[in-house]
């Protein structure tokens, strides 16, 4: 039984929106000591294997259902371990959704407090159909502060409040970098603070621009798996705040059928 789903979007690509779903589930985990899984729902491109050092195809168990793999205290699954490293999957939205539905109801999860499902950028028939078949307990917004990046996110916002599903909270990415000791804002300052003013949603932190995050994704070791990372204390907050908005929300359970 899975107890909350929290979606991951953005409707942007390149915003840092699976860095933040891997570190977050690992800090739900690591720092909240709850049973957490990650799903990479993004069919097209997947990323999360990669950035936990993952290469084996996965396995059945005795029902012949796939186990998740289980790395950094976490459950996972990304479709990118079925598939060949370069190969482009080029299906139609209705055989991606599919195969959602398939990484949802033949892995056999098990009990879980959080299945983070990390989206794809857009607001098509991935989010859709993971927004009409699952009771999702909300969602985490991720940007980079300047306005490129919010004309696509408001669209994700907006999707969100047509399919009733809650905004548990924003998170400004690649916020700024810190030279000599002082800040210099590369994407422009605030964006995302000022959004979430606007629209009235949760801001639930700021990431900076640091070398080791990039780095970590590529090396398939998240920096919230590590005891002195430089971002511990960030996703501490982040998890920290996210639980206590489920919390205030009503929620049920969702039954998967393992």
């Amino acid at each position: 039984m899975i107890k909350n789903f929290v979606v991951v979007g953005s409707g942007k690509g390149g915003v840092g929106k699976s860095t933040v779903a891997v570190n977050l589930a690992i800090a739900l985990a690591n720092f909240q000591n709850l049973k957490v899984g990650l799903l990479d729902a993004d069919i097209y491109g997947p990323s999360i294997h990669k950035m936990l050092g993952i290469t084996d195809k996965p396995t059945a168990s005795k029902t012949k259902k796939m186990l998740p793999y289980e790395k950094f205290l976490i459950k996972a699954m990304s479709i990118g371990n079925m598939v060949p490293e370069d190969a482009a999957i080029v299906w139609r939205g209705a055989m991606a959704s599919s195969a959602i539905k398939q990484l949802l109801n033949d892995v056999e999860w098990g009990e879980l407090d959080f299945l983070i499902i990390d989206l794809p950028p857009g607001t098509g028939d991935i989010q859709l159909s993971l927004c009409q078949t699952l009771k999702i307990s909300g969602a985490v917004i991720v940007s980079t502060p300047q306005e490129i990046s919010l004309l696509d996110v408001r669209k994700a916002i907006n999707m969100f409040k047509k399919v009733n599903v809650p905004i548990l909270g924003t998170i400004q990415n690649m916020s700024f970098i810190e030279l000599d000791k002082k800040k210099s804002y590369l994407f422009g300052k605030d964006g995302v603070i000022q959004e979430s003013k606007k629209q009235k949603l949760n801001f639930l932190a700021e990431i900076p621009i640091l070398h080791e995050i990039p780095e970590s994704g590529d090396a398939g070791v998240p920096l919230t798996s590590k005891k002195n990372s430089s971002i511990n204390e960030i996703f501490k907050k982040i998890a920290d705040k996210l639980v206590k908005s489920i919390a205030n929300n009503t929620s049920s359970e969702i039954k998967i059928n393992n």
